[in-house]
């Protein structure tokens, strides 16, 4: 994930992260007591990081416990979370991931360091940064239906980071409900792909909004639309993909989990505290819209129905697709 303005089946049934919440094994009212630990399962500089330590200085301007945070990036959140599944289920060990950890991964991977039914309790929902759909001004569509009939013409191609990240399953989903013709372009991240595209080295990408408004605006690219379910309020001439794709989403969420078996109470505790602190219009207005970020709201039985149902969304779009990664 870029950092705005320039930044960084599985589930058969609600029974989705198995090991049982322990209720009132430590009662809210005394937690916490000590410095809380906040490992973020992507690297510094992104929006993981930013949502990560802004959060992270509200918990303990509020509560006045240190929250310690640890940057752990690496094999698309699996350094993190093999390590993380290892601690104390007391709410003293969180941890701040992105959806694939638990909605694209248990698909695409063959074998996986962690157990997403039985090693996590989700606590909260943080933030969402839908995807926006980026070209190079040479490219002559100006709705979905233009690009499809260009790219049958002449297929093109797209920057990618990688099997399983957001760019690419956002593509893979739009060709699949579009009949869209592009063939994937590798990069390592989301600045050297834009820097391509602007070039006129690939045509396509899709990429976090608040990577691409600075270029759209003084003419670098073009935009198509954005994968969020309606149009963004600080950019509201973009027209959502939605409107001539019904249905189509390209976004992705960032969360907050404990181990498995954490209590209910310090769950509760930390998903009411946190919905308030990311709700409250002077975050918004300094970390949020600057970012084009969106909150991601609900308590912590909402955030795991979300976790299901984007997860049985994403299994049909890798199943659909062939994709698997071996090893």
């Amino acid at each position: 994930m870029g950092r705005g303005r320039g930044w960084g089946a599985i589930l058969a049934s609600f029974a989705f992260f198995g090991a049982p919440l322990t209720a009132h094994a430590q009662q809210p009212a005394t937690y916490p007591s000590k410095p809380i630990n906040l490992t973020i399962a992507l690297a510094a500089g992104g929006a993981a990081d930013i949502i990560g330590r802004a959060v992270g200085q509200k918990l303990h301007e509020e509560w006045g416990q240190p929250v310690v945070i640890e940057n752990k990036g690496g094999a698309n959140t699996q350094v993190a979370t093999s390590q993380f599944i290892r601690t104390a289920p007391d709410g003293y060990s969180l941890l701040l991931t992105a959806e694939h950890t638990f909605t694209v991964n248990p698909t695409l991977y063959e074998k996986l360091a962690y157990d997403p039914q039985k090693d996590f309790t989700p606590v909260t929902g943080l933030i969402t940064i839908s995807q926006a759909l980026v070209m190079h001004p040479s490219v002559q569509a100006k709705t979905v239906a233009d690009l499809v009939a260009l790219s049958k013409e002449k297929p093109l191609t797209y920057a990618s980071l990688g099997a399983g990240s957001g760019p690419h399953l956002s593509m893979v989903m739009l060709q699949q409900m579009s009949g869209l013709k592009a063939d994937p372009v590798q990069y390592r991240g989301a600045g050297p792909a834009l820097a391509d595209v602007i070039a006129g080295h690939v045509p396509l990408l899709f990429v976090a909004a608040g990577l691409v408004v600075e270029p759209w605006r003084a003419g670098q690219v073009k935009l198509l639309g954005i994968g969020s379910e309606r149009r963004l309020p600080e950019i509201p001439e973009l027209p959502a993909i939605e409107e001539t794709l019904p249905g189509y989403r390209a976004s992705v969420w960032f969360g907050l989990f404990g181990p498995g078996g954490m209590p209910r109470d310090i769950a509760d505790k930390l998903n009411g505290t946190i919905q308030r602190i990311i709700a409250d219009p002077a975050f918004h207005k300094r970390f949020m819209a600057p970012n084009f970020f969106e909150l991601t709201p609900g308590d912590a039985t909402a955030f795991s129905a979300k976790i299901k149902t984007d997860a049985a969304r994403w299994e049909k779009v890798i199943k659909d697709a062939g994709l698997k990664v071996k090893g």
